[in-house]
């Protein structure tokens, strides 16, 4: 089964995420546990944690449905001892929110070198921090989100992601969230069917599709390979509408939370809808 849905809102407070889905017509849903801007917050209730999973149990929604996503802020690879123990102290709060919440699964963007060391330096030290969070919790995977690869953005090759899980300890509790407009703008051509068969070719035989936890759909403003992340509206970028069908179609990409980030939340519920449409019954 295909598990659509869209990063939804969550103010007012976490519990009000599930309804904010169920509004929208989603399957599942991504949504920041905290302000993504701000490097601390206070604490989850507990009142506010039980009617999170209350109403995930009301609108059906489990926690393989769902994908919680880390602070911008957050920079796993910082090459400063200093701004590291900061990036690593607010992921490991946002795995410690995860955990509050029954939830299985948080997703990050995996760090940035800054032009100060090498990108085998920063990826040893992403897996490091990585390491350090999971020894630290129970029961919450870390997702690396492959990233555009703009400015010093590290994660936009399969290779650079599989470096990374090659370094982590419990290799159980790491996993991959593949985004369709980073992964085209960073030079992985999708938009035909066999650039689509031998992209995920090489993902299976790079890092594994036993590893892939989770999507997000959107199409892109920016052609291949240009290394920037501006996202379009499903079928009206250059990625085009063939790709989502495509994904839609391949049971590789069954009972994962596939959520929309697409620029303009009024559509969310119509492009949910039109994703459906694209499944062969």
């Amino acid at each position: 089964m295909k598990y659509i849905g869209a990063h939804v809102s969550a103010a007012g407070g976490v519990e009000n995420a599930p309804e904010n889905a169920a509004k929208i017509g989603a399957k599942a849903f991504a949504l920041f546990t905290k302000n993504q801007r701000q490097w601390t917050a206070k604490p989850l209730t507990d009142e506010s944690a039980d009617l999170f999973k209350e109403n995930c149990d009301k609108y059906g929604y489990e926690a393989s449905q769902i994908l919680a996503h880390d602070s911008y802020l957050i920079n796993l690879g910082h090459p400063d001892k200093l701004s590291l123990e900061k990036s690593r102290n607010a992921f490991l709060d946002e795995m410690q929110r995860c955990e509050k919440l029954g939830l299985d699964r948080l997703n990050f963007h995996p760090g940035s070198h800054l032009k100060k060391v090498s990108i085998d330096e920063c990826l040893h030290t992403i897996s490091d921090s990585i390491n350090w969070a999971l020894d630290k919790t129970n029961g919450v995977s870390a997702v690396i989100e492959n990233t555009a690869g703009q400015g010093s953005n590290l994660g936009f090759s399969f290779e650079q992601i599989a470096a990374i899980i090659d370094r982590v300890e419990d290799q159980s509790r790491v996993a991959v969230c593949i985004d369709t407009c980073h992964v085209f703008t960073a030079g992985y051509d999708i938009s035909t069917k066999i650039g689509f068969e031998n992209v995920f070719a090489d993902f299976e035989r790079i890092i594994g599709f036993e590893y892939l936890k989770g999507m997000h759909l959107n199409d892109s403003k920016k052609e291949l390979a240009t290394k920037v992340d501006r996202h379009e509206l499903i079928g009206q970028g250059f990625i085009g509408l063939s790709a989502f069908e495509y994904l839609m179609n391949d049971a590789r990409f069954n009972n994962i939370p596939m959520v929309l980030e697409t620029p303009n939340a009024d559509h969310w519920a119509d492009e949910i809808k039109l994703l459906y449409s694209l499944e062969k019954k």
